[in-house]
């Protein structure tokens, strides 16, 4: 037998990605790309987007039925994800809105805020530094100087 991976077989086969709309027994939808493992299971891979019945959407990349890749991921109460996900978390570079309309821009470990990053609060201020979950060491307040006329 050659060489081919498990995606160009099911290509050769015509049984590469396959767009869908589905719905789950509990009222999630999800509408997109899936393709089929070796053992015939369907998964989500490629493209698409899954609402929730209560109301979390995910639109973007998966890969083995799970988010992975860049998407974005609203919650009802406003918040927002956008950026890169592995294993179903914000791991990578992303930027998150908190339901207050603050927003965090920088590095993601495991759905953790891990690294170099800015947060930008209520009142426009930026604060740059190293967040390490639920610390930050040695933030800094960048200032903009007015300009005289």
């Amino acid at each position: 037998m050659s060489d081919h991976k498990e995606s160009d077989y099911l290509k050769d086969q015509g049984e590469g990605p396959i767009k869908v709309s589905y719905i789950f027994p509990n009222g999630d939808r999800y509408e997109g790309e899936c393709s089929r493992s070796a053992s015939g299971v369907m998964k989500r891979s490629g493209g698409g987007k899954h609402m929730s019945a209560g109301g979390v959407i995910y639109t973007g990349e998966w890969l083995e039925d799970k988010m992975h890749g860049r998407g974005t991921l609203q919650h009802p109460s406003r918040a927002l994800y956008e950026g890169e996900f592995e294993d179903n978390m914000y791991h990578g570079t992303g930027t998150y809105t908190f339901p207050d309309g603050s927003t965090y821009k920088g590095h993601f470990h495991n759905n953790r805020l891990e690294g170099d990053g800015a947060f930008i609060d209520t009142q426009g201020r930026i604060w740059t530094g190293e967040f390490l979950c639920k610390a930050a060491l040695c933030l800094k307040m960048q200032h903009t100087l007015a300009k005289q006329a």
